[in-house]
């Protein structure tokens, strides 16, 4: 049974990712209750890091734990951001047993057999909490399978995000599995007004969750089966977000998974603009991934108090170097 080592703090506001290797890519990570003087009860978020000796990371009554994965292959990496349900009940442990079917999947290699695996958890978990008191638990999901040779593979569910951040530009590379875009699907809103609900406002409603089901299917009700918006069944100016899919990750630029408390605030497409410039940090030098993830959270906390709902924020920021021996102190725009 893993125990919380005196080298991982109590805290998980702090760097979790300290000691873990990912080889060439640089990497942070946070979870914490979020911002202001409306804290959330408890951390229904969780965060897995698993490196490429086997080395894992993640919350257990929100609190950081590390354990050895026996037979874990090596240089394989996975990365996952999970944020609970909290207002159908059992978010905290949503999100954990989710964490734990991760440590225990294999490595995965294809989006075939990653999409297979995580597909088969999510009908096991349903069956697990059949018998849980009050509605349906829920949790999203964010993943990076980080494959020792081969392109990296992503797994998204909910609406938390996963990010492509340069000096120049930040763009989401995931679709909020939210009723917006149902009606993005179904041709009753254009790319302007989805991007506006989706991203220019603050609407915590999801129509997809890991263990929850979806709304996709039918509107009126819960469908068991998780429902991937593929590139074939989303918009044109959404189908290369396709939830399930090879990702390419370019040198010089950084990628963050975070949940959704990062961006729930009165001005979310404002504060979002602000990431690349905060992240290259003065005359654009970069340190580390852990100090440009220490500059975004720093910002988050300087913000007052009204700005930010009340919400937990997890967030794994990975720094992708540059591989040309090109000078690597700017974050290089697209």
């Amino acid at each position: 049974m893993p125990i919380p080592p005196s080298s991982l703090p109590n805290d998980p506001s702090i760097d979790l990712a300290a000691g873990l290797r990912f080889g060439a890519v640089d990497v942070a990570a946070c979870s914490r209750l979020g911002a202001g003087p409306r804290l959330r009860a408890e951390n229904q978020d969780n965060v897995v890091l698993v490196d490429v000796n086997g080395d894992a990371v993640f919350l257990r009554e929100a609190q950081a734990w590390r354990q050895h994965l026996d037979g874990w292959r090596s240089g394989h990496a996975r990365i996952a951001v999970l944020d609970g349900m909290g207002g159908h009940g059992h978010g905290r442990e949503a999100a954990e047993a989710v964490a734990a079917g991760l440590l225990a999947l294999p490595p995965c290699d294809s989006t075939a057999e990653l999409t297979r695996r995580l597909d088969a958890l999510h009908a096991e978990l349903q069956r697990h909490f059949a018998d849980a008191a009050g509605p349906r638990p829920g949790t999203t999901l964010t993943l990076l399978e980080l494959p020792a040779a081969g392109v990296p593979l992503l797994y998204h569910v909910g609406d938390s995000r996963l990010y492509e951040i340069t000096r120049a530009r930040v763009a989401p590379l995931t679709v909020d599995h939210v009723p917006a875009t149902a009606f993005a699907m179904k041709g009753l809103l254009g790319q302007a007004e989805w991007w506006q609900q989706v991203h220019g406002e603050h609407r915590p409603q999801v129509a997809q969750a890991f263990i929850l089901g979806n709304a996709f299917s039918d509107t009126m009700q819960l469908d068991d089966p998780l429902f991937e918006l593929s590139a074939e069944i989303l918009p044109p100016w959404l189908s290369a977000l396709a939830d399930r899919r090879a990702v390419q990750l370019r040198p010089g630029s950084a990628y963050l998974l975070a949940s959704d408390g990062l961006w729930s605030c009165s001005d979310p497409a404002g504060w979002v603009s602000r990431w690349p410039q905060l992240l290259a940090g003065q005359a654009g030098v970069v340190s580390s991934a852990a100090a440009m993830l220490a500059r975004l959270l720093d910002a988050y906390d300087a913000h007052p108090a009204a700005f930010f709902y009340p919400d937990n924020v997890s967030a794994v920021l990975l720094r992708v170097p540059l591989t040309s021996g090109l000078d690597e102190t700017a974050l290089p725009g697209a």
